[in-house]
């Protein structure tokens, strides 16, 4: 639970990543195992550093005791029970908004590429590039707010981080252009030969209601063809300046009805500000668990 072990431990755990990873397809499976638990043990360092019971599981109260400096009252400290990979994210993710490039859609591919690899031995070797990169790309921020030094993380495969980072970014943006060259192209296809009054009409039907189906949506221009399309993502919570609560609609995914404009979140990034959060009207208190305060004088019939 000591937030310094963890990043030591991290440090230690990618560096061996990347040293199997260099050993090309061979090494493929240590690289992509190696460098989940780096990931994870990263996450905790930084949540252990704001308090350990951030990365015990709640459940179980003998490991809360620990976490909370009553361990005499509990069981061995070696049966302490933690958090994995992914809610370990999920709380880092909650409290760092804005800074982590990976979200939860995006961090299944590694959750599960390391699961694989510990539980069954299995993993898909052409996929282990995009993988291992993910790693890079969430661990980065972290070391940030840890202020550690990348040159001292990374060490000698410095510029390795550097041009597989680049590499994935630039293959994503190739992907969304290409995306968005397919959705003018059936925009055209649909509405080329129409009147702009009767685009217009038909336009305003079809985009009127959101075709994707999550937590909550929201609209947002089309990228590809300029018509009103949805974001939908979940809900999040964040408190203003004077502490007030103000609700945030996180992008998870892009629809356009007019051009059949489809985008995942890995790629929301690249495409303007299909990715920026998109604050909401509704009330904070319909998704906290506490009632609003009551107004006294209220209360007292005044």
């Amino acid at each position: 639970m000591d937030s310094e072990q963890l990043k030591r431990s991290s440090q230690r755990w990618m560096s061996a990543a990347l040293a199997a990873f260099v050993e090309g397809p061979e090494g493929y499976d240590f690289a992509v195992h190696h460098a989940g638990i780096a990931t994870e043990h990263l996450l905790k360092a930084y949540l252990a550093g704001i308090h350990p019971a951030l990365i015990v599981d709640g459940r179980h109260f003998d490991s809360l005791l620990h976490a909370t400096g009553l361990g005499s009252h509990a069981g061995p400290l070696a049966k302490v029970k933690t958090i994995g990979l992914a809610e370990a994210h999920e709380r880092v993710l909650k409290l760092l908004p804005k800074k982590i490039p990976i979200d939860k859609k995006a961090l299944e591919p590694l959750a599960d590429a390391r699961n694989g690899v510990a539980h069954s031995a299995i993993h898909d070797a052409t996929q282990a590039e995009a993988v291992f990169t993910i790693c890079l790309r969430l661990v980065d921020p972290i070391l940030e707010e840890l202020k550690i030094d990348p040159n001292g993380y990374w060490g000698p495969y410095l510029v390795l981080h550097h041009k597989l980072v680049d590499e994935q970014v630039r293959k994503e943006r190739v992907a969304a252009e290409a995306l968005l060259v397919k959705a003018r192209a059936m925009f055209e296809q649909r509405f080329g030969h129409m009147s702009r009054k009767e685009r217009d009409v038909v336009l305003a039907a079809i985009t009127r209601q959101p075709l994707l189906t999550m937590s909550r949506e929201a609209p947002k221009q089309c990228p590809a063809c300029g018509s009103q399309g949805w974001v939908a993502g979940e809900v999040n919570l964040y408190a203003d300046a004077s502490g007030l609560n103000e609700v945030y609609l996180v992008p998870y995914g892009f629809h356009c009805a007019a051009c059949d404009l489809e985008v995942g979140s890995k790629l929301l990034i690249h495409l303007g500000d299909l990715n920026e959060d998109v604050l909401l009207d509704d009330d904070p208190y319909d998704y906290i668990d506490d009632e609003p305060p009551v107004d006294e004088d209220i209360f007292r019939g005044r």
